[in-house]
């Protein structure tokens, strides 16, 4: 299935029928707030599932970058499930590190600085879309880690003039991955150590 730039895939309180596995596609979960704000608290890639640990959607879902996703009824799942323990026991951790995910992204957007943020979360990016090349527009980067546009202005003019990504027009290109790294908080390794634990077989 093709998944289109801020498509919307779940809404808090709706009932959940459909299971997401991203192949290209990247998929955010967000909280929106009434003034309008919206902060992203987990990222979710090839590297894991959207929809199978919740009947009812707690929080809302969209589309980050556009690409493709395999769905499947959410009852075939379960069913599938109940009569494979691996799976079900896959689908568990799953949840679990997703869970780690959104505490770790609370706790990050809470303590550490902007620039270390941001560059955590390019990388949790890059790797899940497989590029180094995305396109993202100033304000969406500040959305995504809960930061004020004219803040992510200022850090990835720092990190342009360091020779770390390259900005242009709402694209992103990082060019110096062990200098990106270097400067993105503990989080990046935290979550992406608990993922490469329970990574889906490709």
């Amino acid at each position: 299935m093709d998944l289109s730039e801020d498509f919307t895939l779940l809404e808090i309180g709706q009932t959940v029928t459909r299971a997401y596995f991203p192949h290209t596609a990247i998929l955010s979960i967000v909280v929106e707030f009434k003034g309008g704000e919206r902060v992203e608290v987990a990222l979710i890639g090839p590297d894991s599932v959207l929809g199978a640990f919740s009947r009812v959607a707690l929080t809302k879902a969209v589309v980050l970058l556009p690409g493709t996703a395999s769905v499947i009824e959410i009852d075939r799942l379960r069913a599938a499930a109940d009569q494979s323990p691996a799976l079900r026991e896959t689908l568990l951790q799953h949840g679990q590190a997703l869970f780690v995910q959104a505490q770790q992204t609370a706790g990050c957007n809470a303590v550490h600085a902007v620039e270390a943020r941001l560059a955590r979360w390019l990388l949790r990016v890059r790797d899940l879309s497989g590029s180094n090349r995305f396109k993202l527009t100033q304000e969406l980067m500040a959305q995504m880690i809960g930061a004020r546009r004219n803040s992510v202005s200022l850090v990835a003019h720092t990190l342009l003039k360091a020779n770390v990504i390259r900005y242009s027009r709402g694209h992103v290109e990082i060019i110096d991955l062990d200098g990106l790294h270097r400067i993105a908080c503990e989080c990046y390794d935290t979550v992406r150590a608990q993922y490469q634990r329970f990574r889906f077989p490709a």
